[in-house]
């Protein structure tokens, strides 16, 4: 017959055995997060700060855990210094290629393709992201479309796509999004379509400036005002940034580009005419997401001459032919927001 003091004895030995492994995992836990937000991986810090200021709601993942000034230093440590010009139309040259001899095996994707055809869809992938790369054969094809209730609402990307017949759309300039719960309504900065000025709000404070196309249908960055933007004779144009390749030149970018890591949506401009729509997926398990630099990397790689970034986080939609390529994360039906907004090839 057992003792009942015995059997008190194992039951008081299971919570001390318990409570010890519990308060060992709490330290290691603890030191850990200690070690990773405070201690002395630089990489890790700039990392978590970057990408959370750059988020729409989830600032106080930085705030929460370092002071105003710190964020400020990170910040400034981490930072892109565009090109000061106004991208040349004149070094575009539209050409037809009758060569199978490519530079590189990233010319070798966007050259190679049907004589007809519009588009071609190129997977993209890096140390830690995965993405999608729209080359665009006829830039004439390309244009801005917007929400049809401009200051009242936006709309979903898929909604505009089958509205206006297009093969592709991707999402555009960023628009006022107060307490980051907007409807999309209203962008920021100017917006051109087919000529016209369709709307004139404050930009968004992103550097660069106009993304265009002109009558001429090539891909004019500058940072200008918008009657200067219209003399150039822009047709269809956003305001945003930042430019990431003028005129052949990249940008210079310190540590992350100060954007963190996150979606991005990109677009450019080959010098032989060939439109690139980039868009990369993030917050998820497959694709932590881009910086500015990876977005330099692809788009140089590509032979972009002139790129710029565009909204991104969860506003980084790509829909090809009414059906979504990306994967979405801003947490609404299929994973997509309410913008003003967006580029669609038609």
């Amino acid at each position: 017959m057992k003792k009942k003091g015995n059997n008190n004895n194992c039951k008081w030995s299971l919570k001390r055995k318990i409570i010890v492994i519990g308060c060992i995992l709490y330290i290691v836990l603890f030191s850990s997060f200690l070690f990773l937000f405070y201690g002395p991986i630089n990489s890790f810090k700039e990392f978590w700060i970057t990408s959370a200021m750059t988020t729409m709601n989830h600032k106080y993942l930085a705030t929460w855990l370092y002071s105003d000034a710190y964020i400020q230093k990170v910040l400034k440590s981490n930072s892109i210094i565009e090109v000061d010009e106004i991208s040349d139309p004149n070094q575009i040259r539209f050409r037809k290629y009758t060569s199978t001899i490519y530079k590189n095996e990233y010319e070798k994707e966007i050259l190679t393709h049907d004589k007809d055809q519009v588009y071609k869809l190129v997977n993209v992938s890096g140390k830690g992201y995965q993405g999608f790369l729209v080359a665009i054969y006829d830039p004439s094809r390309v244009s801005v479309a917007t929400t049809a209730h401009l200051g009242v609402r936006g709309e979903s990307i898929l909604t505009v796509s089958k509205r206006e017949g297009a093969l592709v759309a991707m999402n555009a300039g960023g628009f006022y999004d107060p307490d980051w719960n907007s409807n999309g309504a209203l962008p920021h900065g100017t917006v051109i379509s087919n000529g016209k000025v369709v709307s004139d709000y404050k930009d968004a404070g992103m550097a660069g400036g106009f993304i265009g196309f002109d009558k001429n249908n090539k891909l004019i960055l500058g940072n200008m005002s918008k009657n200067e933007a219209l003399s150039m004779g822009l047709r269809d144009a956003i305001e945003f940034g930042p430019y990431l390749i003028v005129n052949g030149k990249r940008s210079f970018i310190k540590g992350n580009g100060g954007w963190g890591i996150a979606p991005r949506s990109a677009i450019g401009q080959r010098q032989d005419g060939i439109v690139l729509f980039l868009v990369i997926n993030g917050r998820i398990a497959s694709s932590i997401g881009a910086d500015m630099v990876d977005l330099c990397d692809i788009m140089e790689n590509y032979g972009a001459y002139n790129a710029a970034n565009l909204d991104g986080g969860s506003s980084s939609e790509l829909v090809i032919n009414n059906e979504i390529v990306n994967t979405p994360v801003a947490g609404g039906t299929n994973g997509l927001r309410d913008m003003s907004t967006f580029w669609i090839v038609k």
